[in-house]
């Protein structure tokens, strides 16, 4: 994995929950990313429901994973953590953004082209949209 950039050791990715992290895309945008643990191992995903763009899937404080599906904390849709696909609520039919990541000794790596490893944690902008949801778990 010579071009591929470390990110966390895989027992920092909680069991249910997300380990938020911030890229750099192509054109130089930042956009928020999350680990979540899928599969028998990690998957990446960009953090945001595909009913509202703007609708952030970890605020800062984790995802909400239940029985492996990533939970909307606005709409409650559920996101399926291993194929990111939705089959209920208002995201039903779309598919959660990839973020290509890879396990390997106990660690997880950044493995995506597309994106470029800013930092850990979310984008630190007072401007971000928050949940208007007082759903919890």
């Amino acid at each position: 994995m010579d071009d591929a950039t470390r990110l966390t050791p895989v027992d920092d990715v909680p069991a249910n929950g997300s380990w938020l992290f911030t890229v750099f895309d192509r054109t130089g945008e930042r956009e928020e990313a999350i680990l979540v643990r899928a599969c028998d191992g990690v998957a990446g995903w960009l953090n945001f429901c595909q009913h509202e763009t703007d609708q952030r899937l970890d605020r800062g404080v984790g995802a909400a994973v239940r029985d492996d599906e990533i939970v909307c904390p606005k709409h409650g849709s559920m996101f399926d953590a291993c194929s990111g696909t939705c089959d209920n609520g208002k995201a039903a039919g779309s598919t959660l953004v990839a973020v290509d990541v890879a396990v390997e000794d106990g660690a997880v790596f950044l493995t995506d082209d597309a994106y470029d490893f800013a930092h850990e944690g979310g984008i630190e902008d007072d401007d971000l949209p928050g949940s208007s949801s007082h759903l919890t778990f």
